[in-house]
């Protein structure tokens, strides 16, 4: 491996200040859902199922406004969305330590609804500056950043409100309001262009395709939320559950390596291949009868997370005119949301019927039996979404 394809991209304008852009803004956003679930149990005393409502109001309100305001950004640019998001997110956050349970849940949903885009319009400004056959290693980096961002924003909130109770969801909110405030200062290019975002209807580029990319993220995320959810079952079962906070990060830092390695790579790797041998790899995981062996199962599978959504961003973006590509980025978070919110209880189904062992090997087939059945639609893509000219070593 050569990192001559990181080189010439970081050494594009603007790139390195927006990857760094991208890893600081998202960290609050990774925090919501540990914050608002540790805030229900610990200082409004509710059960962890009152929790998991609370935090499925702002997936379902994030799934659904998601693509809404990526179409804002498309139709308006960056500093209005941000604006109104930056403004929305203050309040829902400063309200919802200070209300009870049902008025936390319309709390929630709003603040899902009216999320800051920084994942949209991050990857919309990398594909606006980076030329086509620099994608790949682009969004590789930008995978990278997500991941560290998992690492930093989960960890911070619990330690905040083990610290400091009742604190947590205030430096949610301070942090938001910081990472819109430096969105909107930055203003990242994402290529809008006021005139011609009318000329690009819904139904000229939502087509097959790109249903095709949605479901498989949505697979993608659905395998990493039931594997996630089945890691801490398996660990619990064979008694060492505080090992939770050594294995998860393990499984992160795998993630980590394959995005690197895939961002090297000569040539594409369709996102449905990937997602399938995602799923395929995690059926034997549930075959680790200790923690050492439980890591090393997660091997192959893990190494495929990063470069499985940064096949998924790099594909999108050359299916999409640019001027939609605020509104496709939103439907691929709603893709990637969905995937999370239905991995976690249906893996959580089958360790309650089976056992965690299972829970691994049902995970893997759904995922690779959605890939497979998106094959079809897919294959109109790859035409499409192929590079005009071969990517070689030094791209």
């Amino acid at each position: 491996m050569h990192l001559t394809p990181y080189r010439r991209v970081l050494s594009l304008p603007g790139v390195r200040g927006l990857i760094v852009l991208g890893f600081l803004t998202r960290i609050p956003t990774t925090a919501i859902g540990i914050g608002l679930t540790l805030h229900v149990v610990n200082n409004l005393h509710r059960s962890y199922a009152a929790a998991g409502l609370v935090t499925a109001a702002y997936t379902i309100g994030a799934a659904v406004g998601s693509p809404l305001v990526g179409r804002l950004v498309d139709r308006r640019g960056a500093r209005p969305a941000l604006a109104l998001t930056t403004l929305a997110q203050t309040i829902c956050w400063v309200v919802a330590p200070r209300v009870g349970y049902q008025a936390l849940l319309l709390a929630a949903l709003g603040g899902g609804l009216l999320a800051v885009p920084v994942w949209g319009i991050i990857r919309q400004s990398l594909a606006a500056r980076v030329p086509e056959a620099h994608r790949r290693p682009a969004f590789a980096l930008d995978s990278m950043s997500v991941e560290l961002s998992f690492m930093i924003g989960p960890a911070a909130a619990v330690a905040l409100s083990t610290a400091v109770p009742g604190i947590a969801l205030d430096v949610i909110a301070v942090g938001l309001l910081l990472s819109g405030v430096a969105l909107f200062l930055a203003n990242p290019a994402t290529g809008h262009d006021a005139e011609e975002s009318r000329a690009h209807a819904r139904r000229t580029w939502l087509r097959l395709p790109v249903v095709a990319v949605m479901m498989a993220t949505c697979a993608a995320t659905f395998i990493l939320s039931a594997t996630e959810l089945t890691i801490v079952a398996t660990l619990r079962q064979h008694g060492t559950p505080t090992l939770t906070s050594l294995v998860i990060p393990i499984w992160c830092a795998y993630s980590l390596i394959g995005g690197l390695v895939f961002g090297t790579l000569h040539r594409p790797v369709p996102v449905l291949a990937l997602v399938a041998a995602m799923g395929l790899l995690t059926i034997p995981v549930g075959l680790a009868h200790d923690w050492r062996v439980l890591c090393l199962l997660l091997f192959p599978a893990g190494v495929l997370c990063a470069p499985t959504l940064t096949a998924g961003n790099d594909t999108l973006s050359r299916l999409v005119p640019v001027q939609a590509r605020g509104e496709a980025m939103g439907l691929l978070g709603s893709a990637l949301t969905a995937g999370t919110t239905l991995g976690a209880p249906f893996a959580g189904l089958v360790i309650d019927n089976a056992g965690p062992g299972w829970s691994f090997a049902a995970a893997g087939v759904v995922g690779a039996l959605a890939a497979l059945l998106s094959l079809p639609a897919y294959r109109r893509s790859t035409a499409r979404a192929a590079h005009p000219e071969p990517v070689t070593a030094g791209v």
